[in-house]
């Protein structure tokens, strides 16, 4: 049995790990969609969403099934919830990615952005694929130092929301409210996705040490 046990944590493991790369990639797609307003590349993963919302079920019916069939105890309890919680992150992922695609979809042939802002969308862009890349080597090495190294990363996306939603104050800003919201919302998506890795990152170090580190999010 205990054999079975582990061998079935590490199917489930390498599931998320491959979810969560797939949540980086749609993100990446996403951005470009928002960037170059390439209706394909938001076709593309609009049209990836109900494969991926499969796996998500598919990973949280494993980790139930782990759960209610092998009583895991200690150690082995607390792998199978941190999973069961990590679907729920790699699943928000996901869907961010899916509400930046949509954005872009619904505003071509025009661009989703002011050109004013691109530059902060194509950096907080380029750190939500480096975090979702992080999060996929995470799961699959459960390298506790590299998950602390996630709450880096959210800095800066932190930092560039902030200067963005400064931006968006600033009483020379000439482009409308509609393009204001979007801009907001958008800086939204993806300071979430950055949230959501992070949170993978403290649940795989307290996966290895036992130990939950502090959500920044309250400390702040």
């Amino acid at each position: 049995m205990r054999v079975i046990y582990n061998e079935q944590m590490a199917d489930l493991a390498s599931l998320l790990g491959e979810m969560a790369g797939l949540a980086g990639s749609a993100m990446d797609r996403a951005t470009q969609a928002l960037l170059q307003a390439d209706l394909a590349a938001a076709e593309s993963v609009i049209g990836e969403y109900d494969r991926i919302e499969d796996m998500i079920a598919d990973a949280e019916e494993r980790a139930f099934a782990l759960l209610a069939l092998q009583a895991p105890v200690a150690g082995d309890l607390r792998q199978v919830v941190s999973a069961i919680q990590i679907v729920q992150d790699v699943n928000r992922m996901v869907a961010l990615a899916l509400h930046v695609a949509k954005v872009a979809r619904r505003r071509h042939p025009n661009h989703a952005l002011p050109e004013a802002v691109n530059g902060y969308f194509a950096e907080m862009g380029r750190i939500a694929v480096h975090m979702g890349e992080g999060a996929r080597e995470v799961l699959e090495n459960r390298d506790p130092e590299r998950a602390a190294q996630l709450n880096e990363d959210d800095e800066a996306m932190d930092d560039l929301h902030r200067h963005l939603f400064t931006l968006l104050m600033d009483r020379e800003w000439k482009h409308g409210v509609a393009a204001a919201v979007d801009v907001t919302l958008l800086g939204r998506y993806y300071e979430r996705f950055a949230d959501h890795a992070v949170e993978i990152g403290r649940r795989v170090i307290f996966l290895v040490t036992g130990v939950l580190p502090p959500d920044p999010d309250s400390e702040a």
